[in-house]
């Protein structure tokens, strides 16, 4: 079984009939190259961290670059493909040629998946029917209210109404995973309460809630904060608590990011199973782990029950793969061991990391560790509990490989 996705290209902003109120990408502005685990060595700046983090695309590719990249890429594949995905910058509903897209993937009766739509680009509910027809299996659905006035003005979907007729349609056929940014004092409270009960009688599957993102600490890595001015954002312990009171209010699944999934107990699910723990490598060396402020203290309570003495250092950034070479300039290097180890996905220069690292006399080697440890619950939604921990035990041995290979 193989699975294949296929880019439409596509921009934020552009390619989705205009911004979100609340988008990520809103106000980005021309930042210089920020490093990344694809840069060669003697390079900062690569494709992935000067345009691929903006998602910067020309705009959408012609129908017939996306039909022969798809030849292309089946060609490569081994055995029936299980699933298609469609992905890109853009918003897929806002593609020109739509119907032909979905009536040629289609044709290939394999089950489609829609990873992102926000569904401004759909005016006619009847596209909800073309959808199913063609085999659309799965789709995330931005709704950020059930009202179609707040749809409207936050959302600047000229079509609210009909967006939540195709929203309630496919839940009667197919998977739908809503999804909504939390506004504090604009969807929240009584609002969302309101969209729970509508999505939850609708027959979704789940519901994915996002903490709203407003300054650099919370994520805001390419010169775009604040999104909204004045805007109210939850810390992450109340954000936390929102997640799980509602969890226990409706049949759906809900979870949120970066904390938590009440169902499964993720991110780091691990820690409440301790005969888990005690089957991972044991920590016999010395290494630093930087991580983020959420993760870093579920990593290093995990670490410590496999042997280590190291504390896990956190820089300020929330999110340990949004960490950037500014968060590390804080911190105070002889604190650190020799060895060094920074998520595999921070958006950092590997040289230049070395050097602000180094420092009172020593000069420190950094490695990259694994790319992921945990599912956030964008992940972990379509995941079994199971998954999710076996995807925690990967992560985790390779970590302590990696400490025990480099540390002193």
């Amino acid at each position: 079984m193989a699975h294949l996705t296929v880019d439409i290209g596509g921009s934020p902003g552009i390619n989705c009939r205009g911004f979100c109120e609340y988008c990520y990408f809103k106000n980005v502005r021309g930042v210089q190259p920020l490093g990344c685990r694809y840069c060669l060595p003697f390079k900062k700046g690569c494709d992935y961290c000067t345009r691929g983090v903006k998602e910067e695309y020309s705009g959408f590719k012609a129908l017939k670059e996306i039909a022969d990249e798809t030849l292309a890429n089946l060609q490569t594949k081994r055995g029936d493909i299980e699933r298609i995905t469609i992905s890109g910058g853009g918003d897929p509903s806002c593609y020109p040629r739509f119907t032909e897209l979905i009536e040629l993937l289609g044709s290939m009766e394999a089950p489609l998946h829609i990873g992102y739509t926000s569904g401004k680009g759909w005016d006619d509910p009847a596209v909800a029917d073309l959808l199913i027809d063609n085999g659309l299996s799965e789709i995330s659905f931005t709704v950020f209210a059930s009202d179609p006035a707040l749809r409207k003005r936050y959302m600047h979907d000229p079509t609210p109404e009909a967006s939540l007729k195709i929203v309630k349609r496919l839940c009667e056929a197919v998977d739908v995973y809503a999804a909504a940014v939390i506004l504090p004092g604009i969807n929240d409270g009584k609002v969302l309460e309101q969209t729970c009960e509508w999505l939850d009688a609708c027959g979704a599957k789940g519901l994915i809630l996002m903490r709203f993102a407003n300054t650099t600490e919370q994520g805001l890595i390419l010169g775009n904060g604040p999104i909204i001015k004045n805007q109210q954002v939850q810390t992450v312990e109340s954000f936390r608590d929102l997640v799980a009171d509602l969890s226990v209010k409706f049949d759906m699944k809900i979870s949120g990011t970066p904390l938590w999934d009440p169902d499964i107990g993720s991110p780091f699910a691990i820690i409440s199973e301790p005969q888990l723990i005690q089957k991972l490598p044991r920590v016999n060396r010395r290494a630093t782990v930087i991580s983020g402020s959420v993760a870093a203290p579920y990593i290093e309570k995990i670490l410590s029950a496999c042997g280590s003495e190291v504390p896990v250092v956190s820089v300020s950034k929330e999110i340990a793969c949004l960490i950037t070479t500014d968060d590390l300039q804080k911190l105070n290097v002889s604190a650190l061991e020799r060895a060094v180890i920074i998520p595999g996905r921070a958006f950092v220069f590997d040289p230049e990391v070395q050097e602000i690292l180094s420092g009172e006399g020593v000069e420190r080697e950094v490695i990259r560790g694994p790319d992921m440890l945990t599912a956030d619950a964008e992940t972990s939604m379509g995941m079994t509990r199971d998954q999710v921990l076996a995807m925690e035990m990967e992560g985790f041995a390779e970590l302590i490989q990696t400490i025990n290979r480099y540390g002193s």
